[in-house]
C-alpha cells in the first residue's frame, strides 16, 4: 500500500446493523464522523441485497473519497470495482483472491497469531486486520483474545522477520484502549460497535479520529 493508503488505513470501520441503525446508516455515520477506511461486512447476509448495499456504501465512500473494501465477497469487488477486499480465516485463501484479482486491488486478511500473519504475507496480502483485542459481541466464533501482549508478541515476530504489512487491532476496542494500543506496534485500529453503541456516533468516530492523529 502506498502512504496516502496507509493513512487512511489507520482507523477503520467495519459495519454493522443495530436496532437504531442500517449498515448504510452505519457507513453515513462513519464517513460523516471522518473516517476514510469503510469495510462492509454483511455476514450471513444473501448475495443480491449485499450487492445492493455494497452499491450506495461504494457511491457513499468516493464521493468521501474513502477507501471502500467488502469482507468475503472476491467476485462482487471485482464486478463493482471495489477498491479492495476482507478475508477471514474461513473465507477465500489469499493467494487465490490475489490471482482472481491481480495486483489492482487491495486486500486484507484476518489473524489471531504470527503464523496467520506470516501465511498471509506470502499469499499477497496488503494489510493485515489483527484480533480481537478483547471480547466483542459483533463477531461469531471468536478466536482467543489478545491482549496489548499479544500484540506486542506478533509485532515483535514481524519485525524479526521483516515483514512490514499494516496491522490493524480489532475488536471490543474503545477510545481508552488506543493510547496502550498503539505502543505495541500495531499501525491502525478497527471498529464497530463502540461507535455505534455511542450517544452520538459522529462525534465518537472524530474523537477517536483524533486520539490516532497525536499517536
Amino acid at each position: 500500500m502506498n502512504n496516502e493508503l496507509k493513512a487512511k488505513s489507520r482507523v477503520q470501520f467495519i459495519t454493522h446493523f443495530t436496532e437504531r441503525y442500517s449498515y448504510l446508516d452505519s457507513v453515513r455515520l462513519a464517513l460523516e464522523g471522518g473516517c476514510k477506511w469503510i469495510q462492509l461486512r454483511m455476514k450471513d447476509t444473501p448475495l443480491p441485497e449485499v450487492e445492493a448495499v455494497a452499491r450506495e456504501a461504494m457511491a457513499l465512500c468516493k464521493e468521501a473519497d474513502a477507501v471502500f473494501i467488502i469482507d468475503d465477497h472476491v467476485e462482487l469487488v471485482k464486478k463493482l470495482g471495489a477498491d479492495g477486499v476482507h478475508l477471514g480465516r474461513e473465507d477465500m485463501p489469499i493467494h487465490e483472491a490475489r490471482k482472481l484479482l491481480g495486483d489492482g486491488f487491495i486486500i486484507g486478511g484476518t489473524a489471531n497469531n504470527f503464523f496467520h500473519v506470516q501465511q498471509h504475507y506470502i499469499g499477497g496480502a496488503d494489510y493485515i486486520g489483527c484480533g480481537p483485542y478483547r471480547f466483542t459481541r459483533t463477531k461469531k466464533k471468536l478466536s482467543p483474545t489478545l491482549g496489548t501482549e499479544g500484540y506486542v508478541r506478533i509485532t515483535s515476530q514481524m519485525k524479526e522477520k521483516g515483514i512490514g504489512l499494516p496491522i490493524v487491532a480489532i475488536g471490543g476496542i474503545t477510545d481508552e484502549d488506543i493510547p496502550a494500543l498503539m505502543q505495541t506496534g500495531v499501525t491502525g485500529i478497527a471498529l464497530s460497535g463502540s461507535i455505534l453503541r455511542a450517544e452520538n456516533p459522529v462525534e465518537e468516530m472524530k474523537k477517536i479520529i483524533n486520539l490516532m492523529a497525536r499517536g
